[in-house]
């Protein structure tokens, strides 16, 4: 038997093994280079905050995958069109998603849904939270401060209207826990996403909205919109002018979105642990890390035991904040 090895023979095999094995990894990424590309499918509309996180991580990513990657907005029916997508797709690490807290909220406000969350996918990490912010628009609204704002509303019951992503989005329900907070009234827009929605409030169609800041930060610099306060407990340094609520005098108005890398479901434990390191390295970059503080975001990776935890523990307490608004599940 000629045991001979020759060197065409050696790099057929070696080339054999990194497509049956691909864990493989090339020089610089966490994933084995493939000719296919990693699509994220957002659950999102184009202009949304988790939309502008994924494109602004997105090279990083890429190189750590070691493959392109494509973002893909598949907005509609407040986000669940786009995870629906997902689940039919294998476990494989070549299609993921980055989602905002709407995918916990979504079982306390709809009656019925094509999936179940999360027991239909992967959590595998969360990345970080996004400060929050109410803006209005100033042609229709001349409060500039949070107690002139609640007096307007006060003054003219169901005279205003907030739009959201969505029923029983997180915009959604930041903007009703405000009214609840503030004893005031409003009707609420839904839209089928952030993107037609800000374009209403810019044009004088809607009178406010809750928003992720980097989605209005452009339109607050410009004065194309005001903002009255941010939805959290402390300033952030993307927005130091902007007060929050709590010292404008409502101490328990605290709401923050978070968002999270997630799978289908059935993705191995070696396909999670290569998604995670993969994104921890991504946003790890120098230029990513700046693009996040310039929006606003606070990046705190979490390991995938502890996003599997959050995600039914945040499932309980917005089932609670749900139930204190009064939002009938549709």
């Amino acid at each position: 038997m000629n045991h001979k090895i020759t060197r065409r023979h050696a790099l057929s095999a070696l080339t054999s093994l990194a497509v049956a094995l691909p864990g493989l990894s090339a020089p610089g990424s966490v994933l084995a280079q493939a000719d296919r590309p990693v699509k994220f499918i957002l659950p999102n509309a184009t202009g949304s905050g988790v939309d502008a996180i994924t494109r602004a991580a997105a090279p990083a990513l890429g190189r750590a995958l070691g493959s392109s990657v494509v973002v893909e907005n598949q907005a509609g029916a407040s986000g669940v069109i786009g995870l629906q997508a997902l689940t039919k797709n294998p476990p494989d690490g070549f299609t993921l998603s980055v989602v905002s807290n709407n995918v916990v909220i979504f079982p306390s406000v709809m009656k019925s849904l094509p999936f179940d969350m999360p027991g239909d996918f992967t959590p595998i990490a969360v990345l970080g939270s996004t400060p929050m912010v109410l803006v209005v628009n100033p042609q229709k609204v001349a409060a500039t401060n949070s107690r002139d704002f609640i007096a307007a509303l006060k003054a003219k019951p169901e005279g205003y209207n907030f739009g959201s992503g969505g029923t029983g989005t997180i915009l959604h329900l930041a903007g009703e826990m405000f009214l609840d907070e503030a004893a005031a009234k409003a009707r609420h827009i839904p839209y089928k996403g952030v993107g037609p929605m800000v374009t209403d409030l810019l044009g004088g169609q809607i009178d406010f909205a809750v928003l992720a800041l980097p989605s209005v930060a452009q339109h607050i610099k410009s004065g194309a919109l005001r903002a009255i306060g941010m939805c959290a407990d402390k300033r952030t340094p993307a927005a130091p002018d902007i007060p929050t609520f709590v010292e404008q005098g409502l101490s328990d108005y605290n709401m923050e979105a978070w968002f999270a890398v997630i799978g289908p479901k059935g993705m191995s434990s070696l396909q999670v642990k290569k998604v995670h390191d993969a994104v921890t390295l991504a946003f790890s970059d120098a230029t990513v890390k700046e693009t996040m503080a310039k929006q606003g975001n606070t990046i705190n990776i979490s390991s995938p035991e502890q996003a599997q935890k959050a995600f039914r523990s945040e499932m309980a307490r917005y089932a609670a904040l749900v139930k204190k608004v009064g939002i009938e599940p549709q």
